[in-house]
């Protein structure tokens, strides 16, 4: 059976222009309850970001949980991750995030976690969505479940984000910029890196509820690079809108993503690491880097519930996306920007090398993408001309490089990447490629 609400992430749309109505998030926080307490349970804990429609989602929710006779613990803005880890904390039956990530504030979405921290199962959803479609029936008034607010949320996060640092020493004599996004990690993450001895410069931690991922975090590093160059900073850290993804910058302004610093995590770590999951989008220069190591490299769909599928199946406990998000499950259940970050910090104190010199041996590959729009992307997938297309392409960079289209899940988009070590013939090959497509779908 096909999901008609749930994504790969939860539910997730733009707020206003009737798509996504008060009422409806009130009916999905009863369909959901209704569901968990079929199998026993009773208890749901609920965190948001800092986008302004996130007040208006939470009392929805709340509401909606209630009225199926389900006990609600409220904790405010805090980080996806965070929920995930105070879901178990306080031993409830679930754990609700409202977010849309690293989009603008006019999106907002749900996220859902099991008791274990793990995102629930596609047969949990589908019950949901089966009961989304019936008509509401409030429990008896006796049976009806209680409301309670969560005041030290933040401290018991903040204690559990240092617990996972093992260095050498602390973080004294550091000073780290600090880009929290004005999202769920700005009252968070500076307390973290300052208990810990560091100098924090903050920059996002100003939330204003449209503010969020507007010029700064993990999607736009501009004013980061600037910020980390002018005051000298020994390196720069930020975080999206929920926390859950990570970039970072070196002194000398060079951008860390998701794949260097998968990168420094698998190479430096105190115990082998057999092997590691990224994407379809990871660079090349990765997967090359963690062969000469003789580290195992898996790669899935581009999604992070497909890195941890990928990881959990082999017992694996390091995957990351591109983008940022990186999971180390010997540390947590999901993917956590603080965490991650801090275990950077630990090889940086315990190799007493800089980011750039622990990056130097991994050669990044350029890479290039063009998103052509198309009327439709029915026959992609069996389309002869570009099969062909791109057997020569791949037969052109000589096995130095590596090609990738697909068409997007959510948009009339098809997207071409292409990656190798001659950054101009790349560029011509994925114009090339582009032009093709634009023939082939227009």
């Amino acid at each position: 059976m096909k999901k008609k609400y749930f994504g790969t992430d939860g539910i997730r749309n733009r707020v206003g222009k009737g798509m996504i109505r008060p009422d409806q998030i009130l009916k999905l926080g009863w369909a959901t309850g209704k569901v968990i307490k079929k199998h026993g349970e009773k208890s749901v804990l609920i965190g948001k970001d800092t986008r302004i429609s996130g007040y208006m989602f939470e009392s929805a929710l709340e509401a909606g949980f209630i009225s199926a006779g389900i006990d609600v613990y409220l904790v405010g803005p805090m980080p996806t991750p965070a929920i995930a880890y105070l879901t178990q904390t306080f031993h409830c039956d679930a754990g609700i995030v409202i977010s849309a990530s690293h989009n603008p504030h006019y999106d907002n979405g749900i996220k859902f976690f099991s008791a274990k921290g793990l995102k629930i199962s596609d047969e949990i959803e589908l019950e949901v969505e089966s009961a989304f479609e019936g008509e509401i029936e409030t429990v008896s008034s006796e049976l009806l479940g209680k409301a309670r607010r969560i005041d030290d949320a933040a401290g018991r996060y903040i204690e559990f984000c240092k617990s996972t640092y093992h260095a050498q020493r602390k973080l004294d004599g550091f000073k780290i910029v600090l880009d929290c996004a004005n999202g769920a990690t700005y009252h968070v993450a500076p307390s973290v890196f300052q208990e810990l001895g560091a100098e924090v410069i903050e920059m996002g931690v100003s939330p204003n509820g449209l503010n969020i991922n507007l010029g700064c975090g993990a999607t736009d590093l501009a004013a980061l690079q600037q910020k980390v160059l002018s005051s000298s900073a020994d390196l720069g850290i930020a975080y999206d809108g929920d926390g859950d993804r990570v970039m970072m910058v070196s002194g000398s302004g060079r951008i860390l993503d998701g794949d260097a610093l998968l990168y420094l995590l698998a190479v430096y770590a105190k115990k082998p690491v057999r092997g590691v999951v990224g994407t379809l989008m990871t660079n090349m220069g990765l997967e090359n880097a963690l062969k000469e190591k003789n580290i195992d490299f898996v790669r899935t769909q581009v999604g992070d519930r497909y890195v941890m599928e990928a990881l959990m199946a082999r017992d694996w406990q390091l995957g990351a996306e591109s983008s940022g998000h990186v999971l180390s499950l010997d540390k947590t259940t999901t993917g956590d920007g603080i965490i991650a970050s801090l275990q950077v910090m630990a090889i940086i104190v315990n190799q007493s090398k800089t980011l750039d010199e622990l990056i130097a041996p991994m050669q990044v590959y350029p890479q290039v993408l063009i998103n052509v729009h198309v009327k439709d992307k029915s026959g992609f997938e069996r389309n002869q001309a570009l099969r062909a297309a791109v057997e020569q392409v791949e037969a052109e960079m000589l096995g130095k490089g590596r090609v990738l289209l697909r068409a997007s899940g959510t948009e009339s988009l098809i997207r071409v990447m292409i990656e190798g070590e001659d950054a101009k013939l790349i560029q011509n090959l994925a114009e090339r490629l582009a032009k093709l497509v634009e023939t082939e779908f227009s």
